[in-house]
């Protein structure tokens, strides 16, 4: 039995590659921080977890004053435990979103570990479901853009082979509705159209909005409310036949679990990093199952395309580039489908002559035994 001997953080902070704006906010940095967890074998283990621009640097103090420590001498295999004793150290402060990205750190490092130490790529240890998964992008949809530009991105997806685009909503009704139509009418009724409001709306206007959007043929109606007005989920559902989309705000397992239990919505998408990593994501995606409900996860693609291969209801993956300034290789796509690595780990080539670079001063930190 390998024990942990060391865990480094570090963080690392990546511009987006495009202007990305929604209904509420801009997103114009993802500090990303990293554990690198090392056993008694000599085996390394890399996960990672990021933020859009606030929060990084609770996340590293989180991971190292509370977390590393804990894991130092501790069985890298008892995945499952560490989870449960780590969340239950920070009682006080989860279920939350700083919590929860520190978690996804270690748990991600820890899986990582595990999966090349058996010599599996994360898609098959986790369940090996499919050999690929369909793509869809939001690189050309941000709020911001123009209706030409939402059609030249939509083409250009479509030739690809990326069986849909994700167009932000949030701008007056009759804006958005000519937006969506103007899209659908120029690519057609085989490329599928997915709608973000980013959680900007209230009951009522979620409601009147997605009888607006229904002429588009929308593939969903995603974050309409906040993600805590479970009632008006419930509301939103029972008046429209759009399916409803959920998850990017979700931190917690049993908050997943009331939004399926109340029929609140029709597809999740859970965030592995703002759930607190790949443990909590697989049983938030084996519950969606039981449901008959897709999984469509949010956002990190490079970890999120061996999550969505390994369950037999993931459905799509979401085309946002942003880790090729900190790897040696792209994640694989084929035809616009995501195709999960088949090297032993996450998955993810790392490069750490690009990550060293990178380092955000002050915010290394290394325990040993």
């Amino acid at each position: 039995m390998a024990r942990i001997e060391q865990v480094e953080i570090l963080m690392v902070d990546l511009k987006p590659k495009v202007v990305r704006t929604d209904a509420i906010q801009s997103f114009v940095s993802q500090e990303t921080p990293m554990v690198r967890i090392t056993d008694s074998d000599g085996a390394v283990g890399t996960g990672y977890t990021y933020t859009i621009g606030t929060g990084g640097h609770s996340v590293v103090e989180l991971l190292a004053r509370t977390f590393a420590p804990r894991l130092i001498g501790r069985d890298a295999d008892m995945i499952e435990q560490l989870w449960k004793e780590l969340l239950f150290a920070t009682h006080a402060t989860a279920v939350g979103a700083i919590t929860s990205l520190a978690l996804c750190a270690v748990d991600t490092a820890l899986w990582d570990l595990r999966c090349r130490r058996i010599g599996l790529p994360l898609h098959k240890a986790a369940g090996g479901a499919q050999e690929s998964v369909p793509m869809y992008t939001t690189e050309g949809g941000w709020l911001h853009l123009d209706v030409e530009d939402l059609i030249e991105d939509a083409h250009r997806a479509r030739h690809a082979g990326f069986g849909g685009c994700k167009i932000k909503v949030g701008r007056p009704a009759h804006e958005d509705v000519d937006r969506l139509m103007t899209v659908r009418d120029e690519l057609g009724r085989g490329f599928e159209i997915m709608t973000d409001a980013n959680q900007a709306f209230t009951v009522d206007e979620a409601i009147r909005r997605a009888r607006l959007y229904t002429q588009a043929d929308i593939a969903w109606f995603e974050e309409p409310m906040p993600a805590e007005d479970l009632g008006g989920h419930v509301r939103l559902c029972d008046s429209t036949t759009i399916p409803v989309a959920v998850g990017e705000s979700i931190y917690s397992i049993s908050h997943f679990r009331e939004y399926l239990q109340r029929g609140a919505c029709s597809i999740v998408q859970p965030d592995a990093a703002r759930i607190g990593g790949i443990t909590p994501w697989l049983k938030v995606a084996h519950m969606a199952e039981g449901f008959n409900i897709p999984v469509c996860p949010h956002f990190l693609m490079e970890l999120h395309v061996a999550l969505t291969a390994a369950v037999p209801n993931g459905k799509w993956v979401e085309y946002i580039p942003q880790l090729d300034d900190l790897t040696s290789a792209p994640m694989t796509m084929r035809d616009g489908r995501a195709v999960p690595s088949q090297k032993s780990g996450l998955g993810i080539e790392w490069d750490w002559e690009k990550i060293d670079r990178q380092r955000i001063e002050g915010c290394t930190r290394v325990v040993r035994a």
